[in-house]
């Protein structure tokens, strides 16, 4: 998250510059950008950046703020989670079938809408204006989203769609969906990743029905602003909606792992609701965050048009649970095509006990990459993001060793160690150095730090 990149100089990626109207669906066969085998050398040539993508079947025109790879692009529309048997699919039919189960509506209807298949694609007002981030909050930064121009982008969170969903006349549904953002290289992070959102809006009848006396309790007063409650909440119905919401997701949480699952929460505070909390959960004696949550920020709401309720809003990654679910030790195979990979998780029902058999595991080889930083800012999340569109998924883990600063000069050097690893075949150090001497060549050219080589 530091300054913007320029995007100008990514035209001079092979195969990871936009070549001339990419196209997700049906991706011609002479582009190899996705395959993980590709010859390094090609990286290391020049490729034309045309002015327009044309994703999922619109176009877009670039300007100073796209910087979005094809490398990204392929992964649109590969909808994990709606993939029958692969494993955040399982996760992802879990949750619905817990929230169809145990949520009803009066005439005994599930009480959740489910939606799967909204496009990834959203505007800059949907990711960020509607949950009320502001302006200049750091969230929003180029160097930690992928941008298709200034008015587009593909969705950092499945929370870009609350504000459609409330407006629509929904108090409760769950919206699941890839998310991309730009981010550290290790095996628990991915430029692409599935979440889950979950929202429960509630009138003061719904809300008070079942408490003694609770004719006379209001949602809403003219008042202040604390840590436990927003200017117009009332104490009672923020403390209500609370419960409610720890209750519903430690139930879900419970049917997922089992009983005796312990469960903790951290106050959090996002900038779009209030209050707000983290869960942990202990799972063989780590505590790990599952999901994020919190009271609705009720200008939100209002907006939205539903001026007359109050509510509550989860966000859980698929790949969290399904990693310690399933024990599966590396982000990178929920994208495998490896039948060894996939045929674990065939069973015949979404319950069946998986614990994850690891495939042959083939050694790393490492390589370390050390420069003066420009004059100008840079970013960390601009080299993972060069890193990663070159070297795709070979690339298991990405980590800062050292940061020198000269005494005289006052220029500061990083040294990074790249873990190069595939997760189905042994690497050869012929292959992994063209692919490094792409990444020094590249960094120089796109980056312009000064090499250490």
């Amino acid at each position: 998250m530091a300054m913007l990149w320029k995007f100008m100089r990514v035209a001079k990626y092979s195969k990871t510059a936009l070549s001339s109207k990419v196209r997700v669906r049906g991706i011609p066969t002479h582009s190899r950008h996705s395959s993980s085998k590709s010859a390094p050398s090609d990286f290391a040539a020049s490729a034309p950046c045309s002015n327009t993508v044309e994703l999922l079947g619109k176009s877009y025109p670039q300007d100073d703020y796209s910087n979005v790879t094809e490398k990204i692009l392929s992964k649109v529309g590969k909808n994990l989670h709606n993939r029958k048997h692969h494993p955040l699919w399982l996760i992802k039919e879990q949750v619905k079938e817990h929230f169809y189960k145990h949520y009803l509506g009066r005439r005994g209807t599930p009480l959740f809408s489910v939606y799967d298949g909204l496009s990834p694609v959203v505007t800059v007002q949907q990711n960020f204006d509607s949950l009320l981030i502001p302006q200049n909050h750091a969230s929003r930064r180029k160097e930690d989203n992928y941008y298709l121009n200034r008015d587009h982008m593909l969705r950092a969170h499945t929370s870009a769609h609350q504000w459609d969903l409330i407006h629509s006349g929904l108090d409760a549904f769950l919206a699941v969906g890839d998310v991309y953002r730009r981010d550290t290289i290790d095996n628990t992070h991915y430029p692409v990743f599935h979440q889950m959102e979950g929202v429960r809006l509630f009138s003061c009848h719904e809300l008070f029905s079942s408490i003694k006396d609770g004719e006379g309790l209001q949602l809403f007063e003219q008042g202040h602003r604390t840590a436990h409650k927003q200017e117009c909440h009332t104490m009672e119905a923020v403390r209500l909606v609370e419960f409610n919401l720890k209750q519903v997701l430690t139930k879900l949480m419970t049917h997922i792992f089992g009983d005796g699952l312990q469960v903790r929460w951290v106050d959090c505070y996002f900038p779009f609701t209030h209050p707000s909390f983290e869960m942990e959960i202990n799972f063989q004696g780590e505590w790990m965050e599952v999901l994020g949550c919190g009271v609705m920020e009720q200008q939100l709401v209002n907006s939205a048009g539903a001026q007359d309720k109050i509510g509550w809003a989860f966000g859980l990654g698929l790949e969290r649970l399904a990693m310690i679910l399933y024990d599966i030790p590396d982000i990178r195979l929920f994208w495998s095509e490896d039948e060894r990979f996939l045929k674990q998780f065939i069973g015949p029902h979404i319950w069946q006990k998986v614990k994850f058999q690891p495939l042959s595991r083939y050694p790393p080889l490492i390589n370390d990459i050390s420069f003066w930083l420009p004059s100008e800012p840079y970013s960390q999340n601009d080299f993972y993001d060069l890193v990663r569109t070159i070297g795709g998924d070979l690339i298991e883990k990405v980590v800062l060793l050292d940061e020198f600063a000269h005494p005289k000069t006052k220029k500061v050097s990083h040294c990074y160690r790249i873990v190069y690893r595939h997760p189905e075949r042994t690497l050869t150090q012929d292959e992994v150095h063209r692919i490094h001497q792409a990444i020094e060549e590249s960094a120089v050219r796109e980056l312009g730090v000064e090499g250490r080589f």
